[in-house]
């Protein structure tokens, strides 16, 4: 069998972030800053240390902004530079590594996910290639999508990133049932979208990360538009499964769901106590409150 490693990665950047209105309304929820760094950034940096060299963005209006963050900054680096600003400068400078390709694609208009994955189809082409969602920011030893690409190149089959969520919560999110394969791996016989806790064959969620291979893209083109005239990334992995094997992986590492207000703040305060130079003086004044 012809292996392909997996060297591209999709970031669907197109989404309105309305739930932090008014702080999105002329800038991208994905470059909300978590301490000192965009929410983009962290999903990249996952990528780039799982071996992928191509990122590539589905952005929408208002989306320049996260261009501009991955393209060099003559103006920034040449003041730093001046200033002697060294360590900053080396900040700017490294904030995508000189052997990563940065693409950009517009969506035209806001389909869904399933549409976004879709629009990658003339950059992805015939290989298996990774989903990650900048919104779910997870903290982990090892990146969660370097994580799946070593289960992908066992497997050889579509891998969803999973994690137990309270029965409450399976309306918000894609729910599998599945059969266990061995430790933190399961073989998924059924996904379903937001179902009502009553109904939810599991508690074991999707959680923005995905490695699927090209073959999803013949499912994407055949979906007819669902709820609110949307492509769903779930109605193409459930057809995609009657032909293929696919896998639900219970990733090691700590999600922030930074889609929602509550999810930012813990991340923020998280990553504030993780940071070298501020973890001692901010542990301190979280005790003191």
């Amino acid at each position: 069998m012809n292996m392909k490693k997996i060297t591209k990665a999709v970031f669907p950047v197109a989404g309105f972030g309305s739930r932090f209105l008014p702080a999105t309304k002329a800038s991208p929820k994905e470059m909300m800053p978590i301490v000192d760094k965009p929410l983009i950034q962290y999903a990249v940096e996952e990528a780039v240390a799982a071996g992928i060299t191509d990122m590539i963005f589905i952005t929408g209006r208002n989306k320049r902004s996260i261009e501009d963050h991955f393209d060099k900054a003559y103006e920034v680096e040449a003041e730093l530079s001046a200033k002697g600003k060294l360590d900053l400068l080396r900040t700017v400078q490294e904030v995508v590594p000189k052997h990563v390709n940065c693409i950009y694609i517009r969506q035209h208009e806001a389909l869904g996910l399933g549409h976004a994955v879709l629009c990658a189809q003339p950059i992805v082409q015939n290989e298996p290639f990774a989903v990650i969602l900048a919104d779910d920011l997870i903290d982990a030893e090892i990146s969660v999508t370097q994580q799946m690409v070593a289960v992908y190149e066992h497997y050889q089959s579509s891998i969803l990133g999973v994690q137990d969520v309270p029965r409450a919560q399976t309306n918000q999110y894609g729910i599998v049932s599945s059969k266990q394969l061995e430790a933190n791996i399961e073989e998924v016989n059924d996904i379903i979208e937001k179902p009502k806790p009553a109904d939810a064959p599991s508690t074991l969620a999707v959680v923005g990360r995905y490695i699927l291979t090209p073959r999803i893209f013949h499912y994407l083109e055949q979906i007819r538009a669902g709820a609110g005239g949307e492509i769903q990334l779930t109605d193409g992995i459930a057809a995609l499964m009657k032909e293929e094997r696919l896998l639900a992986y219970r990733f090691s590492g700590t999600r922030y769901d930074c889609g929602s207000k509550l999810g930012y703040l813990k991340a923020t305060v998280a990553f504030g106590l993780m940071h070298p130079d501020l973890r001692d003086d901010f542990s301190a004044y979280l005790k003191a409150l």
